[in-house]
């Protein structure tokens, strides 16, 4: 998309979140957010205009593998300034990929959580030896190590953040997918998403499926905590808002 100035120049606000990234599967990590960006008072002119509007799509893991990484979500761009896609969940005995937040390591290993781009995010958790996984990073917080909860607990996303006054009902973006249980857990053991669109987790025995994050909200996917094959649920797209005065 595009973003015009018809005349002159003016000055606006603006939001920018990239697309989260998938969480893994098999005793997995969840998917990091879509880093997340705002600026205010930053000057358009119609000389420079029209302005060219890229949104992030969400990560998409496909195929039938029962051990897979997870796959990174799309930048985001907008008035010169780029959000980083969202990290993918690191799968068994995988840490995290780096993103705009982290994927969640993946379990058996204690492998570590993915980094964070400067600014952007936050790292996500690590996994542990009980092959639980770690939660995605978010805008507001680290994605919880695994196990943090009790033994073959996967770890939480991490808390998204609000859209500093840029929205008018403020809503919470960018938050982490939660890392997959144990393979002998209960559902509850599952990661839940952080806030702000990120996807809960599954456990090893799939009582539930895991949840893609929200589409524009940038959130991470949850994590497909079993090795058999279910289809991991996506990223979640991000969004760009510009906010300007009408006179």
């Amino acid at each position: 998309g595009t973003f015009t100035v018809s005349a002159g120049s003016a000055d606006v606000d603006y939001l920018i979140v990239a697309g989260g990234g998938t969480g893994a599967r098999g005793y997995s990590g969840g998917g990091g957010a879509g880093g997340m960006l705002t600026g205010t008072g930053v000057t358009v002119d119609s000389a420079s205009s029209p302005y060219t509007i890229t949104i992030g799509a969400g990560g998409i893991l496909t195929g039938s593998g029962s051990n897979a990484e997870g796959v990174d979500g799309s930048n985001s761009v907008a008035l010169g300034v780029t959000a980083t896609g969202g990290g993918g969940g690191g799968k068994y005995s995988t840490p995290g990929r780096a993103g705009g937040s982290g994927g969640g390591g993946g379990g058996n290993g204690g492998e570590a959580g993915g980094s964070a781009s400067a600014g952007q995010g936050n790292d996500g958790g690590a996994g542990t030896w009980t092959t639980s996984g770690g939660g995605g990073g978010g805008k507001g917080a680290v994605g919880e190590a695994a196990d943090v909860d009790g033994t073959g607990y996967g770890g939480d996303g991490g808390a998204g953040a609000t859209g500093y006054g840029i929205s008018a009902s403020t809503p919470l973006y960018a938050g982490g997918g939660g890392g997959g249980g144990a393979d002998s857990a209960a559902e509850s053991q599952a990661g839940s998403g952080g806030s702000g669109g990120g996807g809960k987790a599954s456990n090893g025995s799939d009582v539930t499926v895991a949840q893609a994050g929200t589409p524009n909200t940038g959130g991470g996917g949850g994590a497909t905590a079993s090795t058999t094959y279910i289809a991991t649920p996506d990223g979640g797209s991000g969004i760009v808002l510009i906010r300007y005065a009408v006179a």
